[in-house]
């Protein structure tokens, strides 16, 4: 029996481990906090899963809570004007419903899952040394841990990191008591609300400790009006913060928040980080190597909200890998061959795609933006881009291709309709959404 230590117990890391217990590995798993500790801790991301990774999930059984978590049917985007009102305002229909699980709830429960279905898990903060000395003891072992000291193992791809400092302040509320949009009141959605040159205000629903609860998610410009949070200390002020920006620059937001509160003492989370890529191996002082697992060396904003649907994506890669290798042993050349599996049909689109949205949207972009108020069908693909961002590879970053496809789009709509009101429609909503970044 191949004997695997994986490090780390994330959304991949336990992922991973889960998944390779179930297929007969011997899996020894290294956490740094007790399910306890990680059940009754601080929030720790703004999670979203969209279809594909929800599926990975669904396929090792560990989908404990998708009937208690709201199902999330669409994806909006709002842009606000310089009066504080909405330029643009539509809403995606998913192919597939989303849902997010608060990952203390998640993290919790797959961390007891591995002990009870007797897997070996170690609570420790692991080290270089401590991987020194493991990686001579198992076949292969796995970093998923995304912070601290083993992180400096993996060394900065220079060429696939363009940004070498935070490009958001991030914010994080967990509460009760959000009102449904008055527009949509039965339809649970994420919805993206973008103000430009101030930052990004996201809101999305999510089952965490407490039930049934809705995330505020403030991403600011560094140095901008939402860049606040850093010396906030106390739970109740940092939510204070939170609506008094939402009043001022997403009004239509601050009105569903009349009756918020925080669903817990740990329901607020503050910081930045620099986007970056990691060259995926590591090497050991004696001379082991170890591979590195999702964030580890593919670290996004959340802006694309994909850091969990990338982890759920490699690890699902790297559990396809491991088994279709059998025997023969984990080399250097099979780690390099399985991260570039993985990046090539992951971490690359979501790379690019969030590297995009994180500079300043050209008026192709806009224009997209905007049609997407008028046109069913451009509206849906974007919210769907959220569960396979290749597909942005199509339309999104060349403004000929955006032209051309939304020429499509409108013509469609335009001979269903009998008329030419559709692309008229159109052309004028793609003028408000350049107007509005203006």
């Amino acid at each position: 029996m191949r004997k695997i230590l994986v490090v780390g117990a994330g959304q991949s890391g336990l992922q991973l481990a889960l998944g390779l217990q179930s297929k007969g590995y011997e899996v020894t798993l290294m956490s740094n906090r007790t399910a306890d500790e990680i059940r009754t801790g601080r929030i720790m991301s703004t999670q979203v899963m969209f279809d594909t990774a929800l599926r990975h999930e669904r396929d090792l059984g560990l989908n404990f809570w998708e009937h208690q978590a709201p199902k999330i049917e669409g994806l909006g985007v709002s842009v606000a004007a310089p009066d504080a009102s909405r330029a643009v305002d539509w809403l995606g229909r998913l192919a597939g419903h989303a849902q997010s699980v608060d990952q203390r709830v998640k993290m919790a429960g797959w961390l007891d899952t591995f002990a009870q279905r007797g897997g070996q898990l170690v609570i420790h903060g692991a080290s270089v040394a401590d991987l020194d000395y493991f990686s001579r003891t198992y076949d292969l072992v796995l970093v998923a841990a995304g912070k601290g000291e083993l992180v400096s193992m993996f060394a900065r791809d220079a060429a696939r990191s363009p940004y070498d400092a935070p490009q958001r302040a991030l914010a994080v509320s967990y509460v009760h008591g959000l009102g449904p949009r008055r527009e949509h009141p039965r339809t649970e959605a994420v919805r993206c609300n973008l103000v430009p040159g101030v930052g990004e205000l996201f809101t999305m629903p999510t089952l965490t400790t407490s039930g049934r609860a809705d995330i505020l998610f403030w991403e600011g410009l560094p140095g901008g009006p939402v860049d606040v949070f850093g010396g906030v200390k106390e739970p109740a002020e940092h939510l204070a913060l939170t609506l008094e920006l939402m009043r001022k620059y997403t009004p239509w937001e601050f009105e569903r928040a009349a009756e918020v509160e925080l669903t817990d003492a740990g329901a607020t989370l503050a910081g930045r980080y620099a986007p970056i890529v990691r060259n995926p191996i590591g090497r050991l002082p004696g001379g082991g190597l170890v591979l590195g697992v999702a964030d580890v060396v593919v670290a996004n904003d959340p802006i694309t909200g994909q850091g969990s649907n990338s982890a759920a994506k490699c690890a699902a890669s790297y559990l396809s890998s491991i088994l279709m290798h059998g025997d023969k042993p984990f080399d250097e050349a099979w780690m390099k061959a399985t991260f570039d599996k993985f990046w090539f049909t992951t971490g690359k689109p979501v790379t690019q795609w969030t590297n995009a949205m994180l500079g300043v949207p050209p008026e192709h972009v806009l224009n997209l933006i905007g049609a997407a108020g008028q046109l069913q069908p451009v509206a849906d693909r974007f919210a769907n881009g959220f569960d396979n961002p290749a597909d942005f590879d199509a339309y999104f970053y060349d403004p000929e291709d955006a032209a051309d496809y939304l020429a499509e789009v409108a013509a469609s709509a335009a001979s269903a309709d009998g008329s030419a009101s559709a692309a008229g429609s159109a052309s004028a909503s793609a003028e408000a959404g350049a107007a509005c970044a203006e």
